[in-house]
């Protein structure tokens, strides 16, 4: 199975709890999905919109730092969130033989406490 940094898994599939003030980054392996030889080109991130959200889940301010490939991990920069609010996050990737594949995963926003 992929590493895969800060996620846990329930009946609807893999999320990440975070606190609607960390800003942090995390990782996404795409070890399994990629054929011998094969690498990422290229990723993007697309983020959910909560209609009335007034602190959304985002990407800091430069997608150039904030969204970094090596070698088959993707690795995102998020900040904000609302604390309640579950977001949607797609990671689509390029690779280096021209394939292209999406992940979705979710972000829950909670009031963390040790």
């Amino acid at each position: 199975m992929a590493n895969l940094t800060g996620f846990k898994t329930d009946n609807k599939g893999l999320y990440i709890a975070k606190a609607a003030g960390a800003n942090i980054k995390y990782g996404v392996d795409f070890t399994d999905y990629l054929t011998t030889g094969d690498a990422i080109s290229s990723a993007s991130v697309a983020i959910e919109t909560i209609s009335g959200d007034s602190s959304p889940l985002a990407l800091p301010t430069n997608p150039s730092t904030d969204v970094v490939v090596a070698n088959a991990l993707v690795n995102i920069r998020l900040n904000g969130g609302s604390a309640g609010n579950i977001y949607n996050v797609d990671v689509t990737i390029v690779t280096s033989n021209g394939d292209t594949d999406v992940r979705r995963f979710r972000i829950a926003i909670t009031d963390k406490h040790l």
